[in-house]
């Protein structure tokens, strides 16, 4: 599995404004950036990033994930300091 599978599986299942995803093989690392997440606590939008993921983590083609959530403000706020 490289990137843009992981991708595609999230942008698929999801409508999201920015994705960022960087994957080594067994850790993956992903920044989602989408309005949804806005009313949305920090656990439930991990778990809607997670779930379209979950076939391929319990198959143990990703190992370890590492979710970030950001509205669009969020966002851009974070993006200004990083």
């Amino acid at each position: 599995m490289d990137v843009t599978e992981i991708e595609n599986i999230l942008k698929q299942a999801l409508t999201l404004d920015e994705l960022h995803v960087t994957f080594d093989g067994s850790q993956c690392t992903i920044k989602a950036v989408s309005d949804v997440f806005a009313d949305l606590s920090r656990v439930k939008r991990q778990q809607l990033i997670y779930a379209p993921l979950a076939d391929v983590i319990n198959q143990g083609v990703i190992h370890a994930v590492t979710i970030k959530t950001f509205t669009n403000a969020q966002w851009q706020r974070d993006k200004m300091f990083n």
